[in-house]
């Protein structure tokens, strides 16, 4: 090969390695997984849509548990060194305290089903955190010492979906629990971080997975069978829904007269300004077709944490 060539080749590959060095990689939130908090009475209740549950209190273990910040902050700094940027789960739960006083009177004045949300909804929604890490440890007594036991589980904020899991055991040792989980976590951690890769590929590829809902006021004097220029409503939002996700995917899994409900739905990661998309900023797209001509339909639009959209068509 000619200098010439090699010269080209070597150009290639450093505009190449470049680009792929500075490619967005996903964010990530560290929590104690539901189990630890259990095992731990960081419990608290929750009302969800008048149903009683038992969620985990992050607030109460931040601030009672000695090793829990330690614990996330040695495995933050893993995960920062394999270059994912992260979200502090602790400065998120002080910011939602923060804006609290704020949402209660809100609720007061509109629906409070925009705001029917778990704390940990709340919290990823605040955060924007792509990634969930769920970490569960256990201490066990061993001859001449200690292990740890411990579960890393890699879940999506938007589908809740599992993406990696990584589970082992720490050397026997005399060290404080928060280093010994981190050098167990470390020889486990390659495999771990493989897929949290693969799946932000295909993310990039695909498009991000969210749900969208659309429903109707009994006040409005309409339905989704509305005809606009010869065509049902319903069949005008189903084209909208083709057009803007991610190479046409998307499933209607059911739809009514007065209901559709759009799963599987691939929206992009980030719009024009390089920011990232949620399935409230895609709904609210659809929302602003919707309301010009020949439409003119007004409508609300809720959301539950970062992937699933509601809109209510008739008035907001």
């Amino acid at each position: 090969m000619d200098f010439k060539h090699t010269l080209i080749l070597s150009i290639f590959i450093a505009i190449t390695g470049s680009s792929y060095s500075q490619a967005k990689k996903p964010t990530i939130m560290v929590l104690p997984s539901d189990n630890w908090c259990m095992q731990r009475y960081f419990m608290t209740e929750f009302d969800n849509q008048g149903t009683k549950q038992n969620v985990p209190d992050y607030k109460a273990a931040f601030q009672q548990d000695t090793e829990l910040g330690q614990v996330i902050s040695k495995i933050g700094g893993l995960m920062a060194d394999q270059g994912f940027p992260l979200k502090d789960a602790e400065q998120e739960l002080k910011l939602i305290e923060q804006r609290a006083a704020e949402d209660n009177m809100t609720m007061s004045s509109s629906s409070a089903a925009a705001f029917n949300e778990s704390p940990l909804d709340m919290l990823k929604k605040r955060a924007k955190a792509d990634i969930i890490i769920q970490v569960w440890w256990k201490l066990n007594k061993a001859e001449g010492g200690k292990s740890v036991s411990f579960t890393l589980d890699a879940l999506d904020s938007y589908t809740g979906k599992r993406i990696a899991s990584a589970t082992g055991n720490s050397a026997v040792s005399t060290e404080i629990v928060p280093e010994m989980l981190m050098k167990a976590i470390q020889s486990n951690i390659s495999e771990f971080v493989t897929r949290l890769n693969n799946h932000f590929t295909d993310l990039l590829t695909n498009g991000r997975e969210v749900s969208i809902t659309i429903k109707t006021w009994d006040s409005w004097e309409y339905d989704l069978e509305k005809e606009f220029d010869g065509e049902e409503l319903k069949d005008i939002i189903d084209d909208w829904m083709a057009e803007h996700t991610v190479n046409g995917r998307y499933s209607m899994s059911d739809a009514t007269e007065n209901f559709i409900r759009f799963e599987q739905v691939r929206i992009p990661l980030y719009d024009e300004r390089n920011r990232a998309i949620d399935a409230r900023k895609f709904a609210q797209n659809l929302r602003k077709f919707l309301k010009v001509e020949p439409y003119l339909i007004e409508s609300k639009l809720m959301t539950r944490g970062l992937g699933e959209a509601i809109i209510v068509l008739g008035e907001k």
